[in-house]
């Protein structure tokens, strides 16, 4: 599948877009409001970070217990499900007099049942799509993301200043019933990819079975931790560049709009394995030259530039998958979604590190240098496992099958 016409002729994608967007608008507008209105609250701009960015550390924690509900639960009531969660937590957020505590509880909630989310999506678009299409549909996905995100969080600003805080939460609870509503109606109800029960057991067994296999492992690792780090550099663009971070950030959605742009639509299946590599080390490489401290025009060159590398993260999930059973694939891409999280978290706190002990410039010339050594490190492994023979009898792409007893 090589045009976009095509794309969005397949039955059920372009209902899956839209409540996809309506989802993610309501947590781009609700996320800022909920900032805003802890922030007027307790004066705290920790807290208010935290308000906002704690559903993705809590979704570790959702990781480690429920992604075998990715496979094992019908993908349609998931997603209607998770956004009705979400619109009655939000609505919550909005009551006034809500103490402080009780709004970090209703968040961590959120976070958790969230980790639910990116497995069952990622593997219902598999299903929705066929094998060829699931590149160019995952590249349009990620677009799609990139302006949500953009224009949810310019839309919030201007309700801000229009409307309270708590009437924004109101207003994302609304978008989370719509993305219910657009799941309910827009898509067909499926059996689950995997039969038994979801449970902690079942999570922690696949989670281990997925990591059992070395190319599983190495695709794994070139998702996680060159974007981490690089994300870690992203971080610092307030610190480094205090009236710029704006335009920074708007030049690496639109870096990362064209990678995914090209790598979906322009190039040749045949060639997109062996672009991980190269893409991993343009996402870091143009990051080597901050230390020169380079003005603003410089530097927003470099980000889109470098920002065009995170396609590698196609390139990679469709490896991912090409080496997973499809009745995992759900759990398979929550494990990425879910290590995905944590090295940016990860990545944030030691560029945050860096840059209080040096500089933000020198820091992020530091992430860039680690993501560039661990890519050529992953890249030598690779090279490594593909001249290595695979034990007689065995096949190290194939995942066996798992029990089903719970």
């Amino acid at each position: 599948m090589r045009s976009y016409r095509t794309l969005f002729r397949t039955p059920e994608f372009t209902p899956f877009l839209l409540s996809f967007a309506a989802f993610a608008a309501a947590q781009t507008i609700g996320g800022l409001a909920l900032a805003t209105l802890v922030f007027r609250a307790t004066g705290s701009p920790l807290l208010s970070a935290v308000s906002m960015f704690g559903p993705q550390l809590a979704q570790l924690l959702g990781g480690a217990v429920l992604l075998s509900g990715s496979d094992r639960l019908p993908p349609r009531a998931v997603l209607s499900g998770l956004a009705l969660a979400f619109a009655a937590g939000t609505a919550l957020l909005a009551l006034p007099g809500l103490p402080v505590w009780a709004v970090f509880v209703v968040v961590l909630g959120q976070g958790l049942v969230a980790s639910l989310g990116g497995g069952v999506r990622g593997g219902l678009l598999n299903e929705i799509l066929p094998k060829d299409g699931y590149v160019l549909g995952r590249s349009v996905y990620n677009m799609l993301w990139g302006l949500t995100q953009m224009a949810g969080f310019a839309t919030g600003g201007v309700l801000l200043a229009l409307l309270s805080p708590r009437t924004c939460l109101l207003l994302a609870a609304v978008l989370y019933v719509m993305s219910a509503l657009v799941t309910r109606l827009g898509l067909t109800a499926r059996a689950p990819r995997s039969s038994g029960r979801p449970s902690v057991a079942a999570t922690w067994r696949t989670n281990a079975l997925l990591w059992s296999s070395r190319p599983r492992r190495l695709a794994y690792l070139g998702l996680w931790i060159p974007n981490g780090l690089i994300v870690g550099s992203d971080s610092l663009y307030v610190s480094y560049a205090p009236g710029a971070a704006g335009t920074l950030y708007a030049v690496g959605a639109l870096g990362m709009l064209v990678g995914d742009m090209a790598v979906g639509r322009l190039v040749p299946p045949g060639v997109r394995p062996r672009l991980a590599t190269p893409l991993r080390l343009l996402l870091a490489a143009p990051y080597l030259f901050f230390v020169l401290r380079p003005g603003v025009a410089l530097s927003a060159v470099a980000v889109t530039v470098a920002s065009v590398g995170f396609a590698a993260s196609l390139v990679l999930q469709e490896r991912l998958l090409s080496l997973t059973p499809d009745d995992l694939a759900g759990q398979a891409l929550g494990l990425h979604a879910t290590g995905m999280a944590a090295f940016q978290g990860i990545g944030a706190l030691l560029a945050g590190t860096l840059a209080q002990l040096t500089s933000p410039a020198a820091a992020m010339t530091l992430m860039a240098a680690g993501s560039v050594t661990v890519t050529l490190a992953l890249a030598a492994l690779g090279r490594h496992e593909e001249r290595r023979p695979a034990d007689p009898g065995t096949s190290p792409d194939v995942l066996p099958e798992p029990a089903a007893t719970d």
